[in-house]
């Protein structure tokens, strides 16, 4: 069958296109342009952070309180589960009353992606294996082409097929990134190439690996995130780490910090995750020092209590916070401003030099008013 562009001209699968050696790509600027509602990702856009619900997709009033929580927090796409047919026609009241793209997850069940596309969804996500029949598959592509919208084709290690196992001898990067791209053809031989592709593993070493692969194979835009990762401890250092390791090779579109807890720890994680590589600005950045035998302040609980108080304020700046008034001046010089303590005495530091002394219980608050009225 001859491929078909989105546009509706014949192309070459984008999968196959002959790429540069891997030193001569800069991924990340180079992979295809895809519309999710009113976001882009691929070809240099910003890398977009997204979340998945926990809630009861039917349970819409639920459901919306919590995404909305995670717009708030800086979620630009979120996904919801859609296991039922009440939930995939819950979409629509949920859309209605959100303001960033809807990508529907979908399993086994190929009608469910339609309703869930009939019903407002942005992206559905689905994994052609087990949609089941060719058939099938081209039901939910032809809805799809019909409404101009993206597919993510979601390939994972638990469910890696049994003849790639053998054929590599295990779950391996290799038996990921040939499974993913044996469902990328499927639909791209449907004549449908408005795609992105998920590969994930909860083993981070192999997670990393396989993005590399499948970086210099296709130009789709990747969807990057370490499955299963744990806990807000361990799913935090791992998620870290191999995000880490990929973003930083100019691999990945959009990201998600898969974490067994609150959504909107994921986001917070997300954000520094791509604060710290330098391809996220704004906010607050919080900095502080390890206690030590010459801390004389909680300021274990100082520094807890600042990068809270700074979630809310809109400010490209550095604060510090540090525990003793010897080193602190020193060491918070590089912040845009900081704060030191003592025994019943804070410093306020700006730009490593002391401006103010305080009394220890007006440190916090002093620092609230300098950022509230924060002007260079």
């Amino acid at each position: 069958m001859e491929q078909v562009g989105a546009a509706g001209n014949p192309a070459a699968p984008v999968s196959d296109r002959n790429v540069k050696r891997k030193e001569e790509i800069m991924y990340r600027d180079h992979t295809k342009v895809i519309r999710i509602g009113d976001r882009k990702i691929g070809g240099g856009n910003p890398v977009l952070i997204q979340s998945m619900t926990n809630t009861k997709t039917e349970d819409v009033e639920q459901t919306v309180a919590q995404i909305l929580a995670l717009e708030q927090a800086g979620c630009d796409i979120i996904r919801c589960a859609v296991p039922t047919m009440e939930a995939a026609k819950a979409l629509k009241e949920v859309k209605k009353q959100i303001h960033i793209p809807l990508v529907a997850d979908i399993h086994f069940d190929y009608r469910l992606a339609i309703a869930a596309m009939e019903n407002g969804a942005d992206k559905i996500r689905i994994n052609p294996g087990n949609i089941g029949s060719t058939e099938r598959i081209k039901a939910v592509v032809d809805v799809a082409k019909e409404r101009g919208i993206p597919i993510r084709v979601g390939v994972n290690s638990g469910s890696l097929e049994k003849e790639l196992v053998e054929k590599y001898h295990g779950v391996t990067a290799e038996g990921l990134v040939e499974s993913a791209l044996d469902k990328v053809h499927i639909i791209e031989e449907l004549g449908y190439d408005n795609l992105v592709i998920s590969i994930k593993s909860s083993d981070v070493l192999m997670c990393a690996k396989a993005h590399e692969l499948i970086a210099e194979k296709t130009n789709y835009p990747l969807h990057v995130g370490i499955t299963e990762a744990g806990t807000l401890y361990s799913g935090n250092i791992k998620s870290a780490i191999g995000l880490g390791i990929i973003l930083n090779q100019g691999i990945g579109d959009t990201i998600r910090v898969s974490l067994t807890g609150a959504p909107l720890e994921e986001i917070k994680s997300a954000k520094r995750i791509l604060k710290t590589l330098g391809l996220r600005k704004g906010g607050v950045e919080v900095v502080s020092c390890p206690t030590c035998g010459r801390t004389q302040i909680d300021l274990i609980g100082l520094a807890n209590q600042v990068e809270t108080m700074v979630q809310d304020i809109p400010l490209d700046i550095k604060v510090a916070v540090m525990g003793c008034v010897v080193n602190g001046p020193g060491e918070a010089k590089e912040a845009d401003i900081g704060i030191a303590g003592g025994v019943g005495v804070g410093l306020l530091i700006k730009h490593g030099e002391i401006i103010q002394k305080v009394p220890e219980d007006q440190l916090l608050e002093t620092l609230r008013q300098e950022l509230l009225n924060w002007k260079e």
